[in-house]
């Protein structure tokens, strides 16, 4: 059975419409780690109301999507995680397969409003919410609170009350390699609303088990079974339906693939509110099984520097690895490192256009780093039971030995590159992360 945090709010969640046309859409909030007694994050009007609940409920239907789970898997709906603070709020969630992740942000353009204190809640989108912000329309004004209060999901003589809900621990891992992805790409493509339309109309039917390419024909761009030399490798390109609702109100599309194309990010943007949608290598892949943090997991870091950095951090606060290093005279591969853990925890997300990292307050301890990977746990036993060997150590290669069950498994480490004889390198090549004997060979090294 997959782990999974469980918590309840003190309140539910609420859209509350009023009378006189102005509505309020209320977040309850949840933190394991509080910083202050603060009960409030934002409160104030949606500039652009319409289309920011247009982006949640495709969020939505992100989150309640799934591309490779069974019915039963399915039947466990999540809801998204909201963070408000540094004049934005975002709002992230994962498809249950957690191959599929959507970010709403609302940038200071969009909000007319305070925010009194930041930090991070999770939102209840259940089918009354949806349906109340289905109804939104482009002349209403809507206040958007985020934070701690006594609230209903009111609309004529209905009342709704928010359930109790899990955090699933595969999400916290999700979010860690998504990040770790997202940093790890670059802008590739950048196209007007009549070419983000073009494009989708070339969007095949059904769902193709082949890869598919964003191709360039002219100043036509399409989606294409054949490659090409700068095609952009799309795995279970299906998936990009769930943006096809929001095509018609985009502005632009930029298009933000991972250097080694595990990762693909179609980012909508319309005027103050961007719409960010992130698919795996492959539908049948999730983000949490990635192991994309694994090698910055692999030296230890004082849990002191990464609790003093979580502590004096805020939602949606830079957070610059390298300004870092340089400001508190550190080893940069130790920031590094810290940005990994932090990473690792689910504390921080990443910003493309920005091109930084930023802080996410969630419901989780420096404790559950090692249970929520286990293949640096199972290295770390290796090294416990004296199972690992160093052969051959020079300046530019290293071997080494690590017993298995009945076999001896051989890894190799020459420059960038790193190889082991085990069946879980054999079928993945390194591009899942490192297999546990890489990393137990790597630590070796450094004890």
């Amino acid at each position: 059975m997959a782990e999974v945090i469980n918590y309840q709010y003190n309140n539910p969640s609420a859209f509350v419409k009023q009378s006189d046309r102005s509505d309020e859409l209320f977040l309850s909030k949840y933190s394991e780690v509080q910083k202050n007694n603060g009960s409030c994050f934002f409160w104030g009007k949606l500039k652009e109301p319409y289309t920011t609940a247009r982006c949640l409920i495709t969020l939505s239907n992100v989150v309640q999507s799934s591309f490779n789970l069974s019915p039963f898997q399915m039947a466990l709906l999540k809801d998204p995680i909201v963070t408000a603070g540094n004049e934005k709020i975002r709002f992230e969630g994962f498809s249950h397969c957690a191959g599929v992740y959507a970010r709403v942000d609302v940038l200071g353009d969009a909000l007319d409003g305070e925010f009194p204190e930041n930090g991070t809640t999770n939102v209840d989108f259940n089918q009354p919410m949806i349906s109340a912000l289905s109804s939104i329309h482009k002349t209403e004004q809507v206040v958007l609170s985020v934070g701690k209060k006594e609230v209903t999901l009111a609309k004529q003589d209905q009342k709704i009350i928010e359930r109790k809900v899990p955090l699933p621990t595969k999400w916290i891992k999700g979010l860690t390699t998504v990040q770790l992805f997202l940093a790890d790409a670059e802008r590739a493509f950048t196209f007007n609303r009549i070419q983000t339309l073009q494009l989708f109309q070339s969007l095949p039917s059904g769902k193709p088990k082949a890869d598919y390419y964003l191709i360039m024909r002219g100043n036509r761009p399409s989606f294409s079974p054949v490659q090409s030399a700068n095609g952009i490798c799309i795995g279970g390109v299906h998936r990009l339906r769930l943006l096809e609702p929001l095509l018609p109100l985009a502005t632009e599309l930029r298009v933000f693939p991972h250097s080694e194309m595990q990762s693909v990010t179609w980012q909508l943007y319309f005027g103050g509110v961007r719409f960010s949608l992130s698919v795996s290598r492959d539908a049948w892949r999730g983000f949490s099984g990635e192991g994309a943090a694994l090698e910055s997991l692999i030296e230890d870091v004082p849990d002191a520097w990464v609790d003093a950095v979580d502590k004096f951090s805020y939602a949606n606060q830079t957070f610059n690895p390298t300004l870092l290093s340089i400001e508190e005279g550190l080893d940069l591969r130790k920031v590094e490192n810290i940005t990994g853990r932090l990473s690792a925890m689910g504390l921080l997300g990443f910003d493309l256009d920005e091109n930084n990292f930023f802080y996410r307050r969630l419901p989780f301890k420096l404790s559950r780093i090692i249970s929520l990977n286990p293949r640096l746990k199972d290295a770390e036993k290796l090294l416990s039971e004296n199972k690992v060997e160093i052969i051959l150590q020079t300046d530019n290669r290293v071997e080494g030995k690590v017993q298995g069950s009945g076999v001896n498994h051989f890894v190799v480490l020459e420059g960038d590159a790193e190889k082991c004889t085990c069946t879980w390198f054999s079928k993945h090549q390194g591009e899942r992360g490192a297999c546990k004997h890489i990393l137990a060979v790597k630590k070796k090294l450094i004890s």
